[in-house]
Parts: structure tokens; C-alpha cells; sequence
């Protein structure tokens, strides 16, 4: 068996098509874009499936600072945990921006199957109050 084959197949995210069919996504990639469609859906916004998605944007009004960051690292490590079978999470790291509402999210895993070790930036975004 493939390495590929374990790791699926699955729908580019997001989703695209061209010339009539739909564009899909291998092995590695598929784990990347999984990791990012869990980040970027909130909890409760999938009608059959509720439960699915990260609790992140329970926090885009949240102060900037280091409170707001460990929340953010143990959501991101309940969600992945959660709906990302195939990895495993080795470091989550948060860091605040001093002068913009962002928080710069740098997610190590390692792909279980392969051991290959990959790192994800996710940038999350804070609504500035008041600005």
C-alpha cells in the first residue's frame, strides 16, 4: 500500500474546480488543508456535524496577550486531537503581535504513518476594538 493511499484523497481546500472537474488534494497536502479547513470552522457551523471544527473564533474579540494565546494553543490541540487522526501534534507555538491585532500560530506534527515532520503557520486574526 501507498503511502498516498493511507494518507486518501480528498477535495482541494478551498474548494476549486477546472474544466469541469473537481480539483483534489494527496497525501501530504490533504493533511495540511484538513488541519486548515478544522482551523478555520467554527464549532457549530456544520448543521449535520456540530461538533466539528476548532473553537478559535470564540476568541476574535480576545485581548491580545498571552492569556488569549494558551487558549488558543489548547483549542487548536483539542480540535486537531479531535479530527486529525493521521498526525500527531509535537509543538503549538503563539505568539502576539506588539503592534497588530494578530496572533502568529506555528503548529510542528508529525504525519504518523511516515514520522515526516511538517510545520503549519496559521495566522489568526483579532478585531481590533475601538480602532
Amino acid at each position: 500500500m501507498e503511502v498516498i493511499d493511507f494518507l486518501g484523497r480528498g477535495w482541494k481546500f478551498p474548494f476549486s474546480a477546472q474544466r469541469g472537474s473537481i480539483n483534489g488534494a494527496d497525501g501530504e497536502e490533504s493533511i495540511k488543508e484538513s488541519i486548515q479547513l478544522i482551523l478555520s470552522t467554527a464549532k457549530g457551523e456544520r448543521v449535520m456535524r456540530p461538533d466539528f471544527g476548532c473553537r478559535l473564533q470564540e476568541l476574535v474579540f480576545a485581548p491580545n496577550n498571552m492569556s488569549t494565546a494558551t487558549l488558543i494553543k489548547t483549542f487548536i490541540e483539542e480540535a486537531i486531537m479531535n479530527w486529525e487522526p493521521r498526525v500527531e501534534v509535537l509543538d503549538i507555538s503563539v505568539t502576539p503581535s506588539a503592534d497588530l491585532p494578530v496572533l502568529d500560530i506555528s503548529i510542528d506534527y508529525a504525519i504518523k504513518s511516515s514520522n515526516s515532520k511538517y510545520n503549519l503557520v496559521y495566522p489568526f486574526f483579532l478585531e481590533s476594538v475601538g480602532k
